[in-house]
């Protein structure tokens, strides 16, 4: 098993420390409300409805076999991004799957996608999930690929410069801050 970079680490470190800043001021108002009143309850200031406020933390981490889609993992490892069509009616997945929902066989051909795509849409995200709280605004946009489905990914680009029907160069590589590999859009 290897061993975190120091780069992961610090990015580790810092969605923690973000966590704590966010839900640390919260979470003694919660403790007073339980001290005053016997129950985590409140009534809404705007509608009276009397709320529930949960007292247990929920932070997941969840390990998931990928074992399936293990050429997928592959190739990111090698810079590439791959896709599955389903050898008995042609349908192409991305993310790719190896069941066919469509005709319930099992029987996919892994390809890799093309590197070239046409940007279809773009949002801007300043709200962020806390596990990104430690990033920038960021920019997610759906890419359409010529090899017959879209992709949902990050585009490094100023939202400003972006127009619909862009064409746009798929980029597999390390993510600048986090350290591991993922996949991107950048303007061709």
């Amino acid at each position: 098993m290897s061993r975190m970079s120091t780069v992961e680490k610090s990015v580790a470190s810092a969605v923690v420390e973000t966590l704590e800043k966010l839900y640390g001021e919260p979470l003694k108002q919660l403790e007073l409300l339980i001290t005053a009143t016997g129950l985590p309850v409140y009534r809404n200031p705007k509608s009276g409805a009397l709320l529930w406020v949960d007292v247990r933390e929920l932070r997941l981490r969840f390990t998931l076999s990928v074992n399936k889609i293990e050429k997928f993992i592959e190739g990111l490892q090698r810079g590439r991004l791959m896709y599955t069509q389903c050898r008995r009616c042609g349908t192409k997945y991305f993310p790719p799957q190896v069941d066919c929902p469509r005709c319930k066989t099992s029987d996919v051909e892994w390809r890799e996608t093309s590197t070239e795509g046409e940007l279809l849409t773009w949002t801007v995200i300043n709200v962020k999930p806390a596990s990104f709280s430690h990033q920038g605004d960021y920019v997610v946009g759906i890419v359409k690929m010529p090899d017959g489905f879209n992709v949902t990914a990050w585009i490094d680009a100023d939202p400003k410069t972006l127009k619909p029907g862009m064409k746009m160069r798929l980029v597999v590589d390390r993510r600048p801050g986090e350290g591991y590999i993922t996949y991107w859009f950048k303007p061709a």
